[in-house]
């Protein structure tokens, strides 16, 4: 067939669908060349996207729960009561529409794969929970847009310090709200969630946009 006056393939055809398919498999290399030259980003792979939305759908409090206690629970021993701890105050959080709240829910591929959220503690004091990131994500600096988009929330919200409490078993964790501002103000060593666990308060104060 012509186009333009040029013979062209016409790739309906199951002939010229055979000579394609041994032209390319006889001239690998010149053929990633010629589609390097056309369009480069033929060539590179394509990566599903991650989208972030502050809002909570049907299923999402029992799934949040669910990777909590699937990333969580094995890794550290505990049992199914941490599904509570987990359960309970997201379930609240997901009854009351505060403008000083905000959950931040990570997507890929239509799957929840990361959280975070900012709720109201005190007229001054906002409480950063339920931090979790799929591990296939992690070491890629979602975790630290999450916690940043969270600061920048409370100050706008009006916060003036923002607490967290994590468990001294997750050094990583620990490191990444040390690495945003975050201090360690307090440990406390008791029985919870089937173990003996040592959890640890970390705070920031915040200031006309800064973190202190």
């Amino acid at each position: 067939m012509q186009s333009h006056g040029v013979e062209v393939l016409d790739l309906d055809n199951a002939l010229c669908k055979e000579m394609m398919a041994e032209y390319i498999s006889q001239n690998p290399a010149l053929w990633d060349r010629f589609l390097a030259e056309l369009n480069p980003d033929l060539l590179k792979p394509s990566l599903p996207s991650i989208s972030i939305r502050h809002y909570l759908l049907p299923g999402d409090v029992g799934y949040i729960t669910y990777l909590h206690a699937v990333l969580y629970a094995p890794l550290q021993g505990w049992d199914y009561t941490f599904d509570s701890y987990v359960a309970i105050p997201l379930a609240q959080f997901a009854m009351q529409h505060s403008p000083q709240e905000r959950i931040w829910i990570m997507e890929k591929e239509g799957r929840i794969v990361g959280c975070a959220a900012i709720i109201k503690f005190s007229e001054n004091a906002a409480q950063l929970r339920w931090l979790l990131l799929h591990p296939a994500l992690r070491s890629q600096g979602w975790g630290r847009k999450l916690v940043e988009e969270a600061l920048a929330f409370s100050r706008d919200a009006g916060y003036s310090s923002v607490f967290l409490w994590t468990v001294i078993t997750l050094p990583a964790a620990a490191g990444l709200y040390r690495s945003v501002g975050f201090k360690e103000t307090e440990k406390v060593t008791h029985e919870l969630w089937g173990r003996r666990v040592t959890e640890v308060k970390y705070e920031m104060e915040l200031k006309n946009g800064q973190t202190y």
